[in-house]
């Protein structure tokens, strides 16, 4: 898919801070397992705008330990929804996954819907992903929410906020600690 990096950072108390909101990680995944294991990690929040590629491709080699919906009704993720909405990233219609990849670590993959669409597809049958495979799809523009493991990953040095990412463009690599 193709995004525009909307925020990225730390996850602090557990909460992480988009748009001047602060979300718990609890309320995005309400999984106790999952908010444990991502506490004090790393979190990566991206926009996909109408005119952005849609197609969902997997970020590693992994698989799928967990998946599941949350949310209903969903408000606008653009600009000015992060901005003024009612914390959208953890009430929208929402899928969660949790992937297991090859080299032993977590990542949470939170698909939000946008407000009248919330058309995310998984299409993947099975549990098993390959790097760049495709699992799903938008209909429409949405967000994407990445958790990582603490001391897992550091973020890739050309990332910056506002900045367009291309399918396939790496992010985060493994840490070297």
């Amino acid at each position: 898919m193709d995004a525009r990096v909307e925020q990225f950072g730390e996850v602090q108390d557990k909460r992480i801070q988009v748009k001047g909101i602060s979300y718990s990680i609890q309320d995005l995944l309400r999984d106790q397992e999952m908010m444990t294991r991502y506490r004090n990690g790393l979190f990566l929040v991206l926009y996909l705008s109408p005119s952005d590629y849609h197609r969902i491709h997997s970020p590693a080699h992994a698989v799928v330990e967990k998946q599941f919906d949350l949310g209903g009704k969903s408000s606008p993720v653009n600009k000015w929804g992060l901005t003024l909405g009612k914390s959208p990233l953890s009430t929208n219609y929402r899928i969660i996954t949790e992937l297991k990849l090859e080299e032993g670590m977590y990542m949470a993959f939170i698909k939000i819907g946008a407000m009248w669409v919330n058309t995310i597809e998984w299409i993947h049958p099975y549990s098993r992903l390959r790097k760049g495979e495709e699992v799903g799809f938008f209909s429409f523009g949405s967000t994407v929410v990445l958790l990582f493991e603490n001391g897992k990953v550091v973020f890739h040095p050309d990332l910056k906020i506002q900045r367009s990412i291309k399918a396939g463009e790496p992010l985060a690599v493994k840490s070297k600690v």
